[in-house]
């Protein structure tokens, strides 16, 4: 049976306790989907309702792997049964907690910031960004940041990190990114720009040989007037906005 309290699996064969990384970057992934929503609500809209919705929902959830033990975070129970399938890559746990520490820490700033003070500015946005990369890098490329951090603050190494990249291995073949990769990366980057400038120019920089710009629609036209389904969302003034209603 398991224990209620504690944090980790023991798991024949490994000297510390233990999570499955498969399940940690699906909880990652998750969350990751909702901030970033939340994030946008903020920055495009001005609402930050969603935002100290999720800030408490993010706080709840850290709390409860921290201090109760990780099986039961909402997320990881999620994250769980999307990859209950999969061959579990157990990873060292203490590592991950104090990782884990430092997304507890960011959360309870924003909950003292933004859901208890409401303070709107530039430092939300920083501790927004860094919670978003830290969530970005594990999800997308299994890269710790926080378990990085920990080496350099404890006496204990990490061990048994996701990937093997705690211990000293020689990379394959097929593994390294030399300099025809690189190139090919930057080629693709500027191809992108040219295609940027020259297909969907800035409206202040349209050419002669660029399509016309989408004529402003008058307040009398079709398009001007919101669908019943945007003005129930309250996105009246923005489906006008996005018609170049005037």
């Amino acid at each position: 049976m398991n224990r209620i309290l504690g944090f980790g699996e023991s798991v024949p064969g490994y000297d510390v306790p233990v999570l499955n990384e498969r399940e940690v970057r699906a909880a990652a992934g998750i969350l990751f989907v909702f901030a970033m929503m939340t994030f946008a609500n903020a920055w495009f809209m001005g609402n930050f309702r969603p935002t100290k919705i999720f800030v408490i929902a993010f706080l709840i959830d850290f709390t409860i792997r921290i201090f109760i033990n990780p099986r039961y975070s909402p997320s990881m129970i999620v994250g769980r049964f999307a990859v209950r399938k999969q061959i579990p890559e157990w990873t060292g746990a203490p590592q991950k907690r104090f990782a884990w520490a430092i997304g507890w820490g960011l959360a309870v700033t924003m909950l003292w910031l933004i859901v208890i003070n409401n303070v709107i500015g530039p430092i939300n946005m920083l501790v927004c960004a860094t919670c978003l990369t830290l969530m970005f890098f594990e999800s997308a490329f299994g890269i710790c940041i926080g378990c990085k951090i920990y080496n350099a603050f404890t006496n204990r190494q990490a061990q048994h990190c996701a990937g093997g990249v705690c211990e000293v291995f020689t990379p394959h073949a097929s593994q390294r990114v030399g300099a025809g990769a690189t190139a090919i990366v930057l080629l693709f980057l500027a191809l992108i720009v040219v295609v940027g400038q020259v297909g969907f120019p800035a409206a202040d920089t349209v050419s002669a040989v660029a399509p016309a710009p989408v004529a402003d629609a008058s307040p009398g036209d079709d398009r001007c007037t919101p669908p019943a389904f945007a003005v129930a969302l309250g996105h009246a003034e923005k489906w006008k906005l996005h018609n170049n209603c005037k």
